[in-house]
């Protein structure tokens, strides 16, 4: 899908490096800064299409990896893949049985644009919260998260309820996103669980 930004920099060397998209340098820089993964972490990936941060990931551990998206995924040696909604318990149960242990959950998932900025500002920190979820559901203490989020009103409740669940939440604004981009990554690290309950 072309667009005014298609072939950039970035684009370019994805496409020479062999990455499904551009997104492969915003998790590889992410990793150079906070150091999420460690060489024996099970990883999720959430949101995985087309595949890019599933790549990066294969190198970043020996540990397993597992994609999970609404739409099927192209295979990637030493990558699992599940069709499915992140929100459907089955599917969390599934990553966990496959995992055993869940180290890592990563989400660089993005809603479809309408172009209209707060409206898709709420999309995407809706996303986050049901990646957030996820994490809470499946992360054993200790872990790490990283989600890419949109800074705007409802952002610094988001990371808030980061902060609550991790003993370390962090952002990170990465050199990689387009110029102009609202972008942000939020890391957080070592989980000690969340507010059930809360609303």
């Amino acid at each position: 899908m072309g667009s005014q930004w298609g072939r950039d920099r970035q684009y370019r060397a994805a496409v020479r490096e062999g990455y499904r998209s551009r997104a492969a340098y915003k998790l590889i820089e992410v990793q150079t800064h906070a150091g999420i993964i460690r060489e024996d972490d099970n990883v999720v990936d959430l949101g995985a299409a087309p595949g890019s941060w599933l790549q990066v990931l294969r190198t970043m551990t020996g540990g397993k990896v597992i994609g999970v998206d609404l739409n099927p995924i192209a295979p990637i040696d030493g990558v699992e893949t599940i069709v499915g909604d992140l929100n459907d318990p089955h599917v969390q149960e599934q990553v966990k049985e496959r995992l055993g242990v869940v180290n890592v959950v990563v989400s660089d998932a993005s809603p479809k644009l309408s172009g209209q900025r707060s409206y898709d500002q709420a999309r995407a920190i809706e996303l986050d919260e049901q990646a957030l979820a996820f994490a809470c559901a499946t992360l054993k203490p200790g872990g790490n998260f990283l989600a890419k989020s949109f800074q705007g009103e409802d952002f610094p409740e988001f990371l808030v309820k980061v902060r609550q669940a991790f003993r370390s939440g962090r952002t990170y604004q990465a050199k990689a996103s387009r110029r102009g981009s609202r972008e942000i990554y939020v890391i957080g690290k070592n989980f000690i669980g969340c507010e059930t309950d809360a609303d």
